[in-house]
């Protein structure tokens, strides 16, 4: 592969930690050597098995959060539309699983429309992807261009509909279907009726749908698709549940009993897509997937994200720390670099964007043996910005978006007041929705402005 732009991968960090220091140079490494400018497909990244010189919906979806940090947003922007374009009712509303460099549907997953490889939560997860984009870039396009609202629409209604033969409201799989409609991410050859993260992925998509149309000033059907995306919650956290085993079922095999054996990717996503409601719940079956682990580095490379999202810092370090290490089997699969990238900024360093807002979040989430991380040149919305945290106490953004942004700089704990550049200024404090305090000061970043709060 080739790299033809100098302003990709401009990122740095500098820390205290050596290993962070090593990791995420290796990281930045790999993923850019998966970069390419090539023809005709256009500008892309390597997002499937290594040397395929391709990318699948999957893979593409989770590796876009590292791909942001390296500056790439137009290459996940060109490969979500050639996904988004393929969309067809000859192939019931779905589109290529993989695309390859040639702009074509990978011919080892595709033979014709009647015949190919597909897993059911990849439209659900590819539409969530896109709104997450819109938020990091606030390019206009994810809301307004007519095939990215087209494949939005289509995956919420047409896509859902054609595969949903006994009409419950989700996509179900028969063993009839062989590899096309997969019902989960999973594909171990249990061939399930529904997989739990087809239900994780499509309560993600409805509510990314909702606020699209929300923003698009569709405040009706926005409603209609946020209460939706309720009603799946609401299921998923009664009727899912395993008491027995601790956990969530997996899945609902074909005779529709809930399947109580450890099915990994379908138990642990729905943490990645916020399915799970707090509580003792949660916390038994977060202590389940930190058990468990993953079996093959695919799995693994969402357990670091997962774990700091959860509030699980020191097992996320941990499961950071073995993405890193160079005795990884297949650590050269594309999406663990991607996924270290990842999971160290909006993971340990706690970064989120709203663009719509012009807003940004930052929480550390280092663990007690890293004293300092700061990072410089992060690629967001349309500019860049420098942060810093300094031993879970102190934090550093330097607004360089050419825009006034608001910042809500987060700090684990209840604090009454957060020392602003000196001064001390009231707080809010909030829950995590982990079961912990979270104090907050907002403070307004002029284009090129610096501060530092502090407790």
């Amino acid at each position: 592969m080739s790299i033809y732009d100098p302003q990709l991968g401009r990122v740095t960090i500098d820390s205290s930690s050596p290993k962070l220091i090593a990791g995420f140079d290796w990281a930045k490494r790999q993923a850019l050597a998966y970069v390419s400018d090539g023809k005709p497909v256009g500008k892309f990244y390597e997002a499937a098995l290594p040397g395929r010189d391709a990318f699948c919906m999957r893979d593409l979806s989770h590796q876009s959060v590292g791909a942001n940090v390296l500056g790439l947003q137009d290459y996940t922007k060109n490969m979500l539309f050639k996904f988004a374009e393929g969309i067809s009712d000859s192939r019931d509303w779905c589109t290529f699983w993989e695309i390859d460099k040639y702009d074509r549907p990978a011919p080892v997953d595709y033979t014709d429309d009647s015949d190919f490889w597909y897993n059911l939560p990849a439209n659900f997860d590819m539409l969530d992807c896109c709104y997450k984009q819109y938020l990091w870039t606030g390019d206009r396009d994810y809301v307004d261009h007519p095939v990215f609202r087209n494949f939005y629409e289509r995956t919420v209604t047409d896509y859902i509909d054609r595969w949903d033969k006994d009409k419950d409201g989700f996509p179900e799989h028969y063993a009839s279907y062989g590899r096309r409609g997969i019902a989960s991410y999973v594909e171990d050859g249990l061939h399930p009726l529904l997989g739990g993260d087809v239900l994780a992925a499509q309560y993600a998509a409805f509510g990314a749908y909702s606020r699209f149309l929300a923003i698009s000033g569709q405040a009706a059907l926005a409603e209609l698709y946020e209460n939706k995306a309720k009603v799946i919650r609401e299921l998923y956290n009664r009727e899912w549940w395993n008491e027995e085993n601790g956990r969530f079922n997996g899945a609902l095999m074909q005779d529709r009993r809930g399947y109580p054996g450890f099915y990994y990717s379908a138990t642990y996503l729905p943490f990645y897509f916020d399915l799970v409601e707090p509580g003792d719940r949660k916390k038994r079956a977060l202590r389940d997937v930190v058990h468990h682990g993953g079996s093959n580095v695919e799995e693994k490379s969402h357990l670091a994200e997962i774990f700091y999202k959860h509030g699980l810092n020191r097992e996320a370090y941990s499961a950071l720390l073995e993405m890193m290490d160079p005795q990884l089997k297949r650590r050269e699969y594309p999406e663990v670099s991607y996924s270290v990238i990842g999971a160290m900024f909006t993971g340990a360093m706690g970064l989120s964007a709203d663009a719509h807002r012009q807003s940004l979040v930052t929480m550390s989430r280092l663990t007690d043996t890293i004293e300092w991380i700061e990072a410089k040149n992060i690629p967001i919305m349309s500019g860049q910005i420098d942060i810093a945290h300094a031993n879970g106490r102190e934090s550093t953004l330097t607004n360089g978006t050419g825009r006034t942004i608001r910042w809500e700089a987060r700090f684990s704990g209840s604090h009454k007041k957060l020392c602003v550049n000196g001064t001390d200024t009231p707080a809010s404090i909030g829950g995590d929705g982990n079961g912990e305090f979270v104090s907050t000061a907002v403070v307004e970043l002029n284009p090129g402005d610096r501060a530092t709060v502090k407790i």
